[in-house]
């Protein structure tokens, strides 16, 4: 039996699954590593320890497999966007601590572009707004505050990646510095629409062009990695951003496809086919993945607080214990009493991008009960969702069916309740995993083991929830969520 590997680098953990051919997990490792934070607002990673823990996971996975090296066709790696590494590249050696794509030190940098009147030249070449969160102001921020480093990256001595080229350099020992588009497309500094790096956008930030790393397809070939590393050299044939390997997993490969993981927050991506699309309505226009040389691109949309309100319920209110009992809870009434709850505990992402919103519960009445409140929590979520469809839907592409992945997931009960308040099928998936499977098909595909058909065959539904509300009373729900929006709207900001 041949297999695929999938080396999935995240935000708290690196994890390794190996994946039969027809998409089936066949075992799994994950290590933990260290958070820093050596200010408010910072937050950093030590690059060797990335790397330390994605080796170690590919190691164990393969070793509680029985599996050896010679035995897989291909590794895919699938990792934390927009997250900033530097590095020697003579030695290997880094040259600071990563930068965290949660990282808000940039901030001030962001407004000075802001005031430079450069956002719309970006926002049409890259898809992206001026924000800490995007890599450009990171790598902008080392070159200015690390001593010497502008100086060597001008003399070609440094190399700049995200967390993908980090480990392709360090797999392949060196002999390979490139990323993909779906990485690149997140640095504020690749142009969507010629799928290269932009020489206005490198001049405008100040960065030398020196430091970046070759954009290969995301079905591309990545080099191999060293022998000793796995008892054997693996082909690197696949290479995506997290949320859209996830896609890929979820095999929404069609445009109107979309997918939403519901973590902390929930993001939602909606494949727009061979064009990316601009939105006025805050969302980001992104590469899906570039297969054989020719890009897919996606919308995508952010909620801040999904499955964190669930959380707060539990740890913030006391309503229950373990977050299963949430379902059978929130099933024990028949709706939710007319209680809207507004999670907007730290502002509100796309549409609304208030920085200044705050969580609200309208509509309480004596008769209101603990279930009335979770079963708002979760209508709560669903409506963002829908806010973030509706306006991907005014940019132009239509969603048909919304695939979903993510711990809220596995409620049954929400699910249904998305259907409803969305008026489109939600579908969940057999294997869970989708972001390191959608990484591990791309490797199959790049080593032309498996075909883009293929990877649809390999999508295997579970359930499927359909739609049940009238149209009237969905209609009628929503419009008085977004009363119920405008009054959290700003609630911070000070007055005067």
């Amino acid at each position: 039996m041949r297999y695929l590997l999938a080396l999935d680098q995240g935000t708290t953990s690196s994890r390794a699954i190996l994946f039969t051919l027809e998409g089936r997990p066949v075992a799994v490792a994950q290590r933990e590593f260290r958070q820093l934070y050596p200010k408010p607002g910072w937050v950093e990673h030590d690059p060797l320890e990335l790397w330390e823990t994605t080796l170690w996971a590919a190691q164990e996975a393969l070793r509680r497999a029985g599996v050896g090296a010679g035995e897989v066709l291909a590794l895919g790696i699938t990792n934390q966007r927009e997250t900033t590494l530097l590095w020697d590249r003579k030695t290997g050696k880094p040259l600071s601590n990563a930068i965290v794509w949660q990282d808000r030190r940039t901030a001030p940098l962001c407004e000075a572009l802001r005031e430079r009147g450069l956002e719309p030249l970006f926002r049409e070449r890259t898809g992206l707004l001026f924000d800490p969160y995007f890599s450009g102001t990171k790598l902008l921020w080392l070159l200015e505050n690390v001593p010497g480093l502008r100086a060597r990256a001008e003399r070609g001595e440094v190399c700049f990646g995200t967390v993908d080229t980090w480990l392709v350099w360090n797999l392949t020992g060196g002999k390979v510095h490139a990323t993909d588009p779906t990485n690149a497309s997140r640095t504020l500094l690749f142009n969507l629409h010629t799928l290269a790096w932009d020489p206005e956008l490198l001049e405008a930030l100040g960065i030398p062009a020196a430091l970046l790393p070759e954009v290969r397809p995301s079905d591309g070939d990545f080099g191999e990695t060293l022998p000793e590393l796995l008892g054997a050299p693996v082909p690197i044939r696949g290479v995506l951003g997290d949320q859209q390997a996830a896609l890929f997993g979820q095999a929404a490969l069609e445009a109107g496809e979309g997918k939403c993981t519901y973590g902390t927050g929930a993001f939602l991506l909606l494949n727009t086919g061979e064009r990316p699309i601009l939105s006025e309505r805050g969302l980001l226009a992104t590469v899906a993945w570039s297969l054989g040389g020719k890009a897919t691109y996606a919308l995508e949309g952010s909620v801040f607080t999904a499955g964190a309100v669930v959380q707060w319920l539990r740890d913030g209110l006391g309503l229950f214990r373990e977050s299963r009992e949430v379902e059978a809870l929130a099933e024990s009434v028949e709706d939710s009493g007319g209680v809207y709850l507004v999670p907007a505990f730290t502002g509100l992402g796309a549409p609304y991008w208030d920085p200044y919103a705050r969580g609200a519960i309208l509509g309480l009445t004596r008769g209101t009960t603990r279930a009335h409140l979770v079963r708002a929590a979760l209508e709560g979520v669903a409506f963002q969702v829908r806010d973030v469809v509706l306006a991907m839907e005014e940019a132009g592409v239509r969603l048909k069916v919304l695939k979903a992945d993510g711990g809220m997931a596995r409620n049954r009960l929400f699910l249904k309740i998305q259907a409803d308040l969305l008026g489109v099928p939600v579908a969940v998936p057999e294997v869970t995993e989708t972001t390191a499977l959608g990484v591990a098909l791309m490797a199959g595909v790049g080593a032309r083991a498996l075909s883009p058909e293929d990877v649809a065959g390999r999508y295997r539904e579970a359930e499927r929830f359909l739609p049940t509300m009238p149209e009237g009373r969905r209609e009628a729900l929503y419009r008085r969520w977004r009363e119920a929006v405008e009054r959290a709207l700003g609630w911070a900001k000070e007055e005067g």
